[in-house]
């Protein structure tokens, strides 16, 4: 369960030293003997004083997630939900995983912790509601070097607070030291997802159709994905500071911690009010949001493909939106190339919906009612299944467009 003790878990005590010959011949000094006196699992490494702690902190916030279906209680070998079937016709389950990635690293370099858990939460309902699901509870995972209570505690406080925005239990999880694998500061934070569609309203590519509207859901930053690069050309190449301002000209209060920790746009509730919205006006069938394409890694031409059937490919106008700065400022600095840009980043449009023409400002207006900027950014036509950018090029931000 979340917040559960640390348990055992695989470590590995460093390669054995053996003899063997250096530049001078010389042998290298054994390793030194163990220390002498009973053995203690806190001695190698793992702190169950301090788990225990942990898990006293994390209870209230989980406890805050609960829905009716639930039964039992933190604490319990397996989260029990009852579905239930009352309220749907053919209910089918919709389940994914997913975690934040190496934007774990610049939350240990920042010390901030308290958002990685609502990034955690997008990652994974925003892929259930690409076919449509409603999110019905989500367990997490934090694999750690040593357990820090107050680390713990801010990460699973961001996944409660997730789990609230789209009303979803958060059922379970597990902490995990890892000592002799990770160092203490270290964690990795990842998650699994379980949502609820009719069978008769789930989306997917058997609905979409030439014709239909491509709908852009804005992100104002790079939400899980691409922080490798990122961290590559901004920290490493560019010799940036967390504490500076991220693209000159940038607000004086705006730092790159602010821009690199901008919490992910849970996309989930503003996009099943969008469905409903649509469906109330559709003649029967799924509705007239046909399918969803959730930008994560890969950018568009690794994910946009996964929502459309053979036979028809995406056009995308690039010109339709402005792409945010921290994008270009990375494309200044590390010289990427627009093509590079587009496979690695969501460059501002961190959803595309297909959509039947005929209902697109009933999908703009949910939506904007529910608080995401969006815009028709293209259209489905006939050809080969992919992607294609029309438009002279990206319009990137003026502050970094240099």
């Amino acid at each position: 369960m979340t917040g559960g003790l640390p348990g055992p878990s695989p470590s590995h005590p460093g390669p054995t030293a053996t003899p063997s010959s250096g530049a001078s011949g010389s042998v290298p000094s054994p390793a030194p003997p163990p220390p002498a006196g009973p053995a203690t699992y806190a001695a190698a490494g793992v702190d169950i004083d301090a788990g225990e702690r942990a898990v006293e902190r994390i209870m209230p916030m989980v406890a805050a997630t609960r829905r009716p279906e639930v039964l039992g209680g933190l604490g319990d070998f397996g989260g029990l939900f009852a579905l239930d079937t009352a309220r749907y016709r053919q209910p089918v389950l919709v389940a994914g995983t997913d975690g934040v990635g190496t934007k774990a690293v610049v939350g240990q370099a920042t010390g901030r912790f308290d958002t990685l858990g609502i990034d955690l939460v997008a990652m994974c309902v925003d892929d259930l509601v690409c076919q449509g699901a409603e999110p019905l509870f989500l367990l997490d995972y934090i694999a750690t070097g040593a357990v820090d209570p107050d680390q713990m505690a801010q990460l699973v406080a961001g996944v409660a607070e997730g789990c609230r925005q789209v009303g979803a239990a958060l059922l379970g999880g597990e902490m995990a030291e890892h000592p002799g694998v990770m160092k203490p500061g270290e964690f990795d934070l990842v998650g699994f997802a379980v949502g609820v569609v009719e069978r008769d309203r789930a989306l997917g590519p058997h609905l979409v159709a030439a014709g239909d509207s491509l709908i852009g859901l804005a992100s104002p930053g790079l939400r899980c994905n691409g922080y490798t690069l990122a961290r590559q050309v901004l920290l490493e190449r560019s010799g940036l500071t967390l504490d500076g301002p991220p693209w000159p000209g940038a607000p004086a209060t705006l730092t790159l911690a602010d821009e690199l920790m901008r919490p992910s746009v849970i996309y989930t509730p503003a996009v099943r009010a969008a469905i409903t919205a649509a469906h109330a006006g559709s003649r029967g069938g799924a509705g007239a949001v046909h399918a969803i394409a959730h930008i994560t890694g890969g950018g568009f031409g690794g994910n946009v493909p996964r929502a459309l059937p053979e036979g028809l490919r995406a056009v995308i106008d690039r010109s339709t939106w402005t792409v945010p700065p921290l994008f270009g400022e990375i494309r200044r600095r590390g010289e990427v190339s627009d093509h590079e840009m587009a496979r690695v980043f969501n460059l501002g449009v961190g959803m595309v919906m297909m959509v039947a023409p005929d209902r697109v400002e009933d999908v703009l207006a949910a939506l904007a009612g529910a608080g995401v900027h969006a815009a028709i950014v293209g259209e489905v036509l006939p050809g080969p299944r992919g992607v294609e950018f029309t438009g002279a090029g990206f319009r990137f931000a003026p502050e970094s467009a240099s």
